[in-house]
């Protein structure tokens, strides 16, 4: 495709407290039309995505209210690369049977969020072209 990471990531990270209730990540989401939030930890990040709130909240009959992120977050979280192409991306994805993946610069820090939703819309508008 020739398309990278670093063309079709979201920005800025939104970043959500270990601390924070489920029910105050899932009004962040909605509010900001995203299905993931990054957790900052000591060491590291977490992730909260929509599937955990489905998987670990709803399907298990938890209050939001009363659970903590930390509580339902996935940790580690795996990175992608902004000179990444779209195919490596997904194939990291899909290895790890995930559908978020941050962007981490050289140092490690965080400057992006690339979805599976992502991907999807690069290939919608740009066509696929496949690796030459």
């Amino acid at each position: 495709m020739g398309h990278t990471v670093r063309d079709w990531m979201s920005t800025p990270v939104i970043f959500i407290d270990p601390e924070s209730s489920v029910a105050h990540a899932m009004t962040l989401m909605r509010r900001r039309n995203i299905h993931s939030l990054v957790v900052a930890l000591d060491q590291g990040y977490g992730i909260i995505t929509t599937t955990d709130i489905r998987d670990k909240i709803v399907g298990a009959e938890r209050n939001p209210a009363e659970t903590k992120v930390r509580e339902i977050m996935t940790t580690p979280v795996a990175t992608a690369r902004p000179a990444w192409s779209l195919k490596d991306c997904s194939l990291k994805m899909q290895s790890l049977n995930i559908h978020h993946l941050p962007v981490a610069d050289e140092s490690g820090g965080l400057i992006g969020l690339i979805s599976a939703t992502d991907i999807f819309t690069a290939v919608e508008e740009i066509g696929w072209e496949g690796d030459e």
